[in-house]
Order: structure tokens, then C-alpha cells, then sequence
């Protein structure tokens, strides 16, 4: 497999040094993917560095996965406005444990194969590393000019920039320099905005050991409006199931603009590019069918989470906006229904009161589903609402201790997909 074609055919390779393409084809080769531990879990955002670490070993290369711990304490200023937070050794160590936990789901560790992965972390060999050592044996070989030029500095310069952070493509290159002399890595990838980051590695190498480091990046993934992939409304898209449930994860896929579809199914996707083309043709052809937002949707979800949670994703989406019926609502535990709920506005109601039955025109009008007992009436006379996907005919109809759901919960649906969950206490 020729990687760099791939990449190339699947419009992701930004900048790449020469002879990179040459190297890959040479022989198998141990490639490099920072990873920032700022967190437990990694994200959507995270995925396309996932994705290509996989498919560098999927070429028969050698993928390392390195772990900032050492730079997630002082910062990197590619592409922010501002300085981040800054971590402590503890939460550092636990986050990379936690990285490592969901890097293992997409990259074989095994130390059986040849092209094992291999995750490390730069703090192992920053932590003994004193300053004037640094200074001593780094610092001296880049010329404070060429550390001047880059992109990320000069933006920063105007709204002002601290020492720690400008030292920072120091450190991620010494990173490079290490993994080539200790670990023989040749090559590192990363996002269009770690370029000038990732060229100081090649040049310390070249100044300090006489090697040759090779590099490549990837344009960095934005949405058809310009605005940063990997988000929604509620914030990040994360990969652990507890921060972000896989029928959300799910959902975040399906909800992408055809624009944005056909993109995200080249960069991420798997499949052949010709397949995926042809993909795209089909989608263009019937775009009211969603046939690219399906597919991407169905891989990523099998990717990231199994095939069981995408068989409950779909049949979740099925409650919210397909035909599904009272028995799949009911068949739903609490953490599922919840789940499948999540971002439904919800109303509350006194659980005693179910014996006798609540009033349903009332108890729409009181919890401000709708604005008045005239307006839920009309609403309900014309066949717009429905309990636990059940339409309601009876002007009289009232909520009883028979609809509910895991002992708590009532789902009531005004027109066609506008819910509200009830939770009696």
C-alpha cells in the first residue's frame, strides 16, 4: 500500500519534506503522532491522528504514539489566541493512562508483530533533563531568527507570548531528535498547524546528529462553515462512552451537512477511495436518502464503540425519528432510555398523582409543553401528540401510573419529532 498516495487521493497531505514518499517505500518505517493529555479521553478531533496512525501501520509501518506529558506542563502556542492551562504530574499521569486504554482499541500493541505500536510519553525523558543541560545540548544548535519565523510565533508575538511557550518547538523537537537516536523514528506526522513545530525536530536532528528526519501533515479538518470539526452544541465529541454515549456519537455523524459528508467520509473512512467516490455519486444522486451520512455514521460508531452499539444507536434513533413502537420504548433500561434522551427537554410531575390520573390537557398546559390548555387541546383534537409513541384520541386522555417508563419516565411527542420527557418523582 502507498500511503502517501492514499493520503494524497483522500486530499489530507498539507506540506511534506522530500523524501518522505521514498522513505515509506523504502522499507518499514517507525512513524510519530503527538497526543496532548489534557484530558482522560480523546475526541473526534483526535480521530484523524488516530486514523492515520492506523493506517501507517495498516502499510506495514511502525506507529508511536507519543504522549505530551513533559509539554503538557508548559503549553504549545500553534494556532490558540491564548496560553493553556497548564497540568499537574498526577492528572498528567492519569490522563495518559487513560489515552493509552482507548489507543489500544485502534492500534495493535502486540509484541508479537513487527510493526507493533508503541506509545511513550516525553516526560520520561524531560523529567531528569535540567535547564542548562537543555540550553547546553539543544538550545545552542537553533538560531533564535529561524525559531522567530515560524507561523505560530509571530501570531502570538502580537498579543503577546511567554518564554515557556516559545521554547516549546524546542522541546517537540528534541522529541524527534530523541525517538530518531533512540527508538530509530523517522518520521513524524501531525496537523498543517504543528509544521513549523514538527521541522524544528528534522533540523535538530540534521544539526546535532547529522540524521534525516522526514514529515508530513494534514490539512486541518474544518467544517463546511469554516468553524473547528470535532464539536457540537453541547461541546466536545468524546471517544470514552461516558462522556459522549456512542448513540450521541452516532447522532453526530448522521447529523453532518452533505458538504461537510462527503469530506469527512474521505478523511476518515476506511473504505477505498474508489468505493467512497462512488459513494458520494449515490448520495448526490438521492441526497434525501443520506446514504454518505449513514455509511460514515455506521463505520466510525463501529470504530470507535462495537457493533452492538451501533444496533442500539440505530434502533434509538429509530424511537426519536422513525416508527418505532411502544414495545422497543419499553424494552429500553433507564441508562439506555436516558441516553437515547439525552438533549430532550424535560418536565417534572408528582408521581402521586398518577394514581388517580393526571390530566393530559392540563398537565401540557401547566409544564408549558405548550403555551395554554386552548392550544393543547386544538394540538390534541388534530392528532399531534402522543405518549410512549402512542397518538392520544381521548380529549379526556390522562397520564396514569401504566405509562410509565423504567418506573419514572413518560415520553409525551408534540407533532412529528418534538419531545419532552416527563419524570415523575
Amino acid at each position: 500500500m502507498d500511503l502517501i498516495a492514499d493520503l494524497q487521493q483522500r486530499n489530507l497531505i498539507q506540506d511534506i519534506m522530500p523524501g518522505a514518499a521514498e522513505q515509506l517505500q523504502k522499507e518499514m518505517t517507525s512513524g510519530y503522532i503527538g497526543f496532548d493529555p489534557t484530558a482522560d479521553s480523546l475526541h473526534v478531533g483526535s480521530l484523524l491522528p488516530i486514523t492515520l496512525l492506523m493506517r501507517l501501520q495498516r502499510a506495514g509501518h511502525k506507529p508511536y504514539a507519543l504522549v505530551g506529558g513533559a509539554t503538557g506542563m508548559i503549553g504549545d502556542p500553534s494556532g490558540k489566541s491564548h496560553e493553556r492551562n497548564l497540568l499537574d504530574v498526577a492528572t498528567i499521569e492519569h490522563n495518559c493512562n487513560g489515552i493509552r486504554k482507548q489507543l489500544e482499541r485502534f492500534l495493535d500493541f502486540s509484541a508479537t508483530s513487527a510493526n507493533a505500536a508503541v506509545m511513550v510519553n516525553n516526560y520520561d525523558w524531560f523529567k531528569s533533563f535540567s535547564f542548562l543541560d537543555f540550553i547546553r545540548d539543544v538550545g545552542k544548535h537553533i538560531p533564535v531568527n529561524y525559531m522567530m519565523a515560524k507561523d505560530s510565533v509571530q501570531k502570538r508575538l502580537e498579543t503577546g507570548m511567554s518564554f515557556t511557550e516559545f521554547t516549546y518547538q524546542l522541546i517537540q523537537g528534541y522529541d524527534f531528535f530523541h525517538l530518531f537516536n533512540n527508538h530509530n523514528v523517522k518520521l513524524q506526522m501531525g496537523g498543517a498547524d504543528q509544521w513549523g513545530n514538527i521541522v524544528t525536530g528534522t533540523e535538530l536532528i540534521r544539526r546535532k546528529g547529522g540524521g534525516e528526519g522526514f514529515a508530513f501533515t494534514c490539512k486541518l479538518i474544518t467544517k463546511s462553515d469554516g468553524s473547528k470539526f470535532g464539536k457540537s452544541e453541547g461541546g466536545n465529541i468524546w471517544l470514552d462512552r461516558e462522556r459522549t454515549s456512542p448513540y450521541a456519537f452516532y447522532q453526530f455523524w448522521m447529523k453532518l451537512p452533505d458538504a461537510d459528508a462527503a469530506k469527512m467520509a474521505l478523511v476518515f473512512s476506511f473504505k477505498p477511495v474508489d468505493e467512497i467516490k462512488a459513494l458520494i455519486a449515490e448520495h448526490e444522486a438521492a441526497p434525501h436518502l443520506r446514504k454518505l451520512q449513514k455509511a460514515i455514521a455506521d463505520e466510525m460508531t463501529v470504530l470507535v464503540h462495537s457493533e452492538e452499539d451501533l444496533a442500539f444507536a440505530k434502533q434509538a434513533s429509530d424511537i426519536l425519528f422513525g416508527q418505532s413502537s411502544i414495545e422497543v420504548l419499553r424494552s429500553l433500561n433507564e441508562q439506555q432510555l436516558l441516553e437515547v434522551m439525552d438533549g430532550v427537554p424535560q418536565v417534572s410531575g408528582a408521581k402521586a398523582d398518577l394514581a388517580a390520573g393526571i390530566d393530559l390537557i392540563t398537565f401540557l398546559a401547566d409544564s408549558k409543553i405548550l403555551p395554554s390548555k386552548g392550544e393543547a387541546r386544538k394540538m390534541l383534537q388534530n392528532g399531534g401528540i402522543s405518549i410512549n409513541k402512542e397518538k392520544v384520541t381521548q380529549a379526556d386522555a390522562k397520564i396514569k401510573e401504566d405509562h410509565l417508563l423504567n418506573g419514572q419516565y413518560v415520553l409525551i411527542q408534540k407533532g412529528k419529532s418534538n419531545y419532552t420527557l416527563a419524570i415523575f418523582g
